[in-house]
């Protein structure tokens, strides 16, 4: 099969990158051919390629691109002239030009949306009246033409539910998957904590995500500072690029005079994240609103034992697991929820356990890959 993925492929995007980079690569290796189309900013920088892939580049077009995500000339352009090149057109996330183009254009393609949670009720309510506009003039009815609509859970299926009024016959759950084997063999302990002034008896606390108030840093920040006081030498780390909530986290930092305990350190890639990884005792992410987050698959599969509420895409199976401290999304709750992984080393031991036994039987990305190419083999019109 020819597959085109349309989506922002970039390192500041986070999870729908990471989640083509690896299927991709289970995808070329059966002998399918894979390009990625992207809109991009200049000075962005793009997500790792496949090898045997193609990356296209698409240069957003502005001022219009400021108000609606993704608009870009270029890409409709490169869609006009190709679209009937491929079997599979399949667009990541809604609410963006990404999402739309495909149907400007007469083609022959089988047409795919993954949904990444911007249904649920938080994301929905986020800039609501662009959404409210986008629903009005296209948005639905295009739901309802797309061959698959690809979610990633049980609640997902609900928010679609809600916001269509009925339950698509075009809709089919398959979950995201994680690359297993990169995690196993993490770098040697200390580097990131030597590299960051982080001593080796203090507790680090790991945050990665984008820095957006979606991400629970509402929640975290306020926690922190109480369990600070039980537990002093814990330090915070927040990875991650700006998207709207640094200028609050920066002051929150100064107002509590916290500038030796949390520590911005900016986007990780690559090896520096899993030297991250390597060295946290605790990853936290109380997020209001996630499609599928990988940030949380990493961490599990490399067995940190993580804070995380249930809207990060797979709460129903962390249940089943027992594979997270669940909380509540107030600070309290978060900050009980740090204390007791903290303090309880026989607990931390048991989460970083079942974790990893929930991804290796759940999400590893050669039994994800192969779900979703059968359903493409079933859609494909060509």
């Amino acid at each position: 099969m020819r597959i085109l993925n349309i989506c922002a492929y970039t390192w500041a995007i986070g999870g729908p990158a990471r989640i083509i980079y690896d299927h991709t690569n289970e995808v070329l290796a059966q002998g399918h051919q894979v390009d990625i189309l992207s809109p991009m900013t200049p000075g962005e920088k793009m997500y790792p390629v496949p090898e045997g892939a193609r990356l296209i580049e698409c240069k957003r077009t502005t001022p219009i691109s400021n108000f609606y995500r993704e608009f870009s000339i270029e890409m409709y352009d490169y869609l006009k002239k190709h679209i009937n090149e491929y079997d599979i057109i399949h667009m990541h996330g809604i609410w963006h030009f990404g999402s739309l183009a495909p149907f400007l254009i007469p083609h022959k393609a089988a047409l795919v949306i993954t949904i990444h949670g911007l249904l649920d009720k938080w994301a929905v309510a986020h800039s609501k009246w662009k959404k409210d506009l986008v629903t009005l003039l296209y948005q639905k009815r295009l739901l309802g033409k797309a061959d698959l609509i690809q979610i990633n859970n049980r609640d997902e299926e609900e928010d679609v539910i809600r916001y269509l009024g009925y339950r698509p016959a075009n809709m089919v759950i398959v979950p995201n998957g994680m690359k297993v084997s990169e995690y196993i063999n993490l770098p040697e302990k200390g580097i990131f904590r030597k590299k960051n002034g982080i001593g080796p008896s203090q507790q680090m606390i790991l945050f990665m995500g984008r820095l957006n108030i979606k991400k629970g840093l509402d929640l975290l920040l306020p926690a922190f500072q109480q369990i600070h006081e039980k537990l002093p030498n814990a330090a915070l780390i927040l990875a991650g690029p700006d998207d709207g909530y640094l200028s609050e986290t920066e002051e929150f930092i100064k107002k509590n005079n916290l500038s030796k305990k949390i520590k911005l350190v900016g986007m990780l890639t690559d090896t520096v994240k899993k030297e991250a990884l390597s060295d946290a005792d605790l990853f936290v992410l109380p997020s209001y609103s996630e499609g599928f987050s990988i940030a949380v698959l990493e961490a599990m599969t490399s067995k940190v034992p993580a804070l995380v509420s249930d809207r990060v895409g797979f709460g129903d199976y962390i249940k089943k697991y027992n594979a997270a401290y669940l909380t509540p999304l107030t600070s309290a709750g978060v900050a009980d929820g740090l204390l007791k992984i903290l303090q309880d080393k026989n607990y931390a031991d048991e989460l970083r356990k079942q974790a990893f036994t929930m991804v290796t039987d759940n999400f590893d990305i050669k039994v994800v890959a192969n779900q979703l190419l059968e359903e493409y083999k079933k859609i494909k019109k060509m």
